[in-house]
């Protein structure tokens, strides 16, 4: 990579990872902290951790075609504007109702998207999957740093301390946008990175593509539903806000460890049977938690095999889309996808909540297990997925037909899709038999 691509690269990585620390650093603390309000509630809890997903789902897709038609930093700004007013507002709140609004505004800082497309404008099509595999492991990383910092921001400072840091945060990356972040030299070809409306509604009814985000909005509700209750059980057990953090630790730490045994696994064993076995692991997760007396160690090795089965689940759907959707069509279907994802998790915040109110958390937890074991039928109908490749190739639209022949007619083309608008063809190919430069070289372009 240039110097102009590495910059892009881990500016927008480090912009993404501070606005991810924001909405998550309170979910390992709210549940405790909450409780100093005279407006306590278990509903508005539920609501102050999973709130942000509504706007986030809601907004996704719209922001991310707003960058395409008044670009890319102006949509980013706006969404960080939004971001750091929901976390200002929350922070001077004298009542969890205003924190839940406050959590409303930060979602509406939805620029994942503009984020994404900005780095695809950014660098180079050769170039352009080390930028997204850079900020993608930024983002992966962004929850884990968020459970370790939270309780000890909240310890030290309280609610308030989490939501002034989240909102300089953002003033902070308000200004990578503009100072550090180079400004695009060309606009990429926006399939694989934006949404785009018409393509909606057909990609909704793909059958393998509803499969995954029906199960990313599962998976996120599940681990919301989990944190609106798990810190109160570590409490209750003799362990005080001020050391979570350890537990985290330790639970991370192990989870880790489980992945990679999973990932080890999966050289041998069926990619949907790992899944099903992940999903089943939740089921039993919950089942066990929802039994009404659990010891501290019984309480961490749960919780460690659901961030287990969690990793590996949220590590491979988003690579299942990837490969499932139709050439040209990645960024509708990545938009669709996160949205889901949000979503999922204001629902486990208002489900979580508005049941544990009425029945108690053991409910919540045995509900959680009932609802895996039907998940487990929709995973099952998932294909196992070759990890293809995708390329963009320029052409001329008087040529792109014969083009279009040239390149189906090459070993390992899976799909292609023809974009007059962009002048370009978008491909899908099994990347063991393709070979990209007789394709260029049968087009006439160059490296």
């Amino acid at each position: 990579m240039n110097s102009t691509e590495l910059r892009a690269a881990f500016s927008l990585a480090f912009i993404y990872v501070l606005r991810m620390l924001g909405l998550f650093m309170i979910m390992p603390v709210m549940a405790v902290a909450a409780r100093d309000y005279p407006d306590y509630s278990v509903m508005l809890v539920g609501l102050a951790i999973g709130g942000y997903g509504l706007t986030q789902a809601m907004l996704q897709i719209p922001m991310g075609v707003l960058s395409d038609k008044i670009g890319r930093k102006p949509v980013i700004i706006i969404g960080l504007v939004f971001f750091a007013l929901g976390s200002l507002l929350a922070a001077f709140s004298d009542s969890l109702m205003w924190i839940v609004l406050g959590r409303f505004l930060q979602g509406a800082g939805a620029i994942a998207g503009a984020i994404m497309a900005l780095a695809g404008d950014l660098s180079r099509e050769k170039q352009r999957p080390k930028v997204m595999a850079i900020i993608g492991i930024a983002i992966g990383f962004s929850f884990y740093i968020a459970l370790l910092l939270g309780p000890t921001i909240a310890n030290a400072y309280g609610l308030k301390g989490i939501f002034l840091a989240t909102g300089v945060l953002a003033i902070l990356c308000m200004l990578l946008v503009w100072l550090v972040v180079p400004n695009p030299y060309d606009v990429a070809p926006k399939g694989d990175t934006l949404p785009v409306i018409k393509d909606i509604k057909r990609l909704l009814a793909h059958p393998q593509l509803m499969r995954l985000d029906l199960s990313v909005l599962v998976l996120h509700m599940l681990i919301t539903l989990l944190f609106v209750h798990i810190p109160k059980f570590f409490v209750a057990l003799g362990w005080p806000m001020s050391q979570h953090w350890q537990l985290y630790l330790g639970i991370l730490m192990v989870s880790i460890a489980g992945l990679a045994l999973i990932m080890g696994l999966g050289r041998k064993i069926n990619q949907v049977s790992l899944m099903v076995a992940s999903v089943m692991g939740l089921a039993i997760v919950f089942a066990l938690l929802s039994i009404e007396h659990v010891s501290l160690l019984w309480l961490l090795v749960l919780v460690s095999v659901f961030f287990t089965c969690f990793n590996y689940l949220e590590a491979n759907f988003p690579a299942m889309v990837s490969s499932v959707a139709p050439a040209g069509k990645k960024g509708s279907a990545m938009g669709i996808y996160a949205s889901c994802q949000f979503f999922g998790a204001f629902l486990g915040g208002m489900l979580s909540a508005s049941i544990s109110q009425f029945f108690g958390s053991q409910w919540v937890f045995g509900l959680a297990a009932v609802l895996c074991v039907v998940w487990v039928y929709l995973i099952k109908g998932l294909h196992s997925t070759q990890r293809l490749k995708r390329y963009t190739l320029k052409v001329n639209s008087q040529t792109a037909e014969h083009a279009m022949q040239q390149i189906a007619e090459l070993d390992g083309v899976e799909d292609l899709t023809f974009m007059p608008s962009e002048q370009v063809i978008y491909i899908k190919v099994d990347g063991q038999k393709f070979d990209i430069q007789r394709a260029r070289n049968s087009l006439n372009l160059e490296e």
